[in-house]
């Protein structure tokens, strides 16, 4: 939606993505993350941390976006994509809630890794966000780690126009988490 209709696709709030990880029974909950987010290089960031996790023996999910050739490349646990299956099972599951609430392709998306993570019972999975932090659809995780890569002049019309501001909304709630700095 974003890319074809821009900010006004632009949810000022988490509510769909709360309503629809309840209606699954709030599966972020139930494995660990690690949030990933910045201006660029958040999906070599992810890539290398799950590749890395996966070679230590971990069972590694990997949440990203945009996809490039195929919807579930956005969702794979250990480099493969999530099942047709499960994308249509998932999509017939929360049908009534979709209807209901009218979430964004985002928003079902999120809530839809974090289902397939917890079912899968991944060890840890690497959460790229999209746009940006504190009102990204990713960001009712709670992280073992959180990850921000260098942060750039990008989505000004929505997260501020000084690096500070960008940056800021780009960290999201980092109160709660470990925080690291790429830079």
């Amino acid at each position: 939606m974003y890319s074809r209709i821009g900010a006004a696709a632009f949810k000022e709030n988490l509510t769909n993505t709360i309503t629809l990880c309840r209606y699954l029974d709030d599966p972020q909950t139930k494995f660990k993350t690690i949030h990933v987010a910045g201006t660029n290089g958040k999906g070599s960031v992810s890539h290398m941390l799950a590749a890395i996790l996966q070679t230590a023996g971990y069972k590694t999910g990997l949440y990203t976006s945009p996809h490039l050739k195929d919807f579930r490349e956005r969702i794979k646990i250990n480099g493969e994509m999530i099942s047709r299956e499960f994308v249509i099972e998932f999509t017939e599951k929360i049908k009534p809630v979709i209807e209901e609430i009218e979430p964004s392709f985002f928003e079902i998306t999120v809530a839809m890794a974090f289902d397939y993570f917890y079912k899968e019972k991944v060890n840890i999975a690497i959460i790229e966000v999209g746009l940006g932090g504190r009102l990204d659809s990713t960001n009712i995780i709670t992280p073992e780690l959180s990850v921000i890569t260098n942060i750039g002049f990008d989505h000004m019309n929505m997260l501020g126009d000084s690096l500070e501001q960008i940056a800021f909304e780009k960290a999201g709630n980092v109160s709660n988490k470990k925080f690291v700095d790429s830079a």
